[in-house]
């Protein structure tokens, strides 16, 4: 399955947002949920072997949004013929975006890889997270690579790769996750947004990037220690007069 689908933000001249663009196909369907805010809600399985997805986002300067998802988004196997499958992510911001979407879950037998670009001008702001969880409960990981790339002024600010699964010995050794099954990274950008966390279980560090912006990353048994750590990192920022 190909699917392609774009949202693009923009300043209405009164203050808000509006979006320009909202299309989407299955299984990446966008549905606005608030003034600022958009939902991915999964329109089929998977993704499984063979699938190519790509979203493309777009927040102009003077705009803010802010995605989520409805529920966990599950790697499925699929035939064992056909290509991994595949999610391209490719976000130009010039204003606010806030990328916050449920964890991927790499299902055993499953061969996926997500790549991510995200151009941040100058000006702009992004708070990006992502979570994963390495397997279902009481089944092995699949195969899963994320290859995240985020660009401030034309500028590499923070590149990673991550390979998990069985075509990637010693993925849950000390020098990767150490025995851990979850692991949650939040990206900010300024930095300025990622105060350290005051408390949490799990293993976790927040660290400053080379430029403006931070990151902030934690690893734990479950997706339950990587949440109570990170959580409190991606609450708006109140700002009492």
């Amino acid at each position: 399955m190909k699917a392609s689908s774009r949202v693009v933000a923009e300043p209405d001249g009164l203050g808000g947002t509006r979006l320009a663009v909202l299309r989407s196909e299955s299984p990446l369907l966008l549905r606005r949920t608030g003034p600022t805010m958009v939902h991915l809600v999964g329109g089929g399985a998977g993704p499984l072997r063979g699938d190519d997805l790509r979203l493309e986002v777009e927040v102009a300067p003077g705009a803010t949004l802010e995605i989520r998802s409805v529920a966990a988004q599950l790697t499925l196997p699929g035939r064992a013929h056909l290509p991994q499958s595949r999610l391209t992510i490719h976000a130009t911001v010039g204003g606010t975006l806030r990328w916050l979407p449920e964890p991927l879950i790499a299902a055993a037998g499953c061969d996926h890889v997500t790549v991510t670009c995200v151009e941040v001008l100058p000006g702009g702001s992004v708070l990006w997270r992502d979570d994963l969880v390495c397997g279902r409960h009481g089944e092995d990981a699949g195969d899963f690579r994320a290859e995240t790339t985020i660009r401030y002024a034309g500028r590499t600010l923070y590149r990673h790769d991550l390979s998990i699964g069985p075509s990637a010995p010693g993925w849950s050794g000390a020098a990767v996750l150490g025995g851990g099954r979850a692991l949650g990274t939040v990206v900010a950008v300024p930095g300025t947004l990622l105060p350290p966390p005051t408390s949490g279980p799990g293993d976790f560090a927040v660290m400053p990037l080379a430029g403006p912006g931070a990151l902030a990353t934690a690893v734990g048994a479950d997706i339950r220690p990587v949440r109570a750590a990170l959580d409190p990192l991606t609450r708006p920022v109140l700002i009492h007069s």
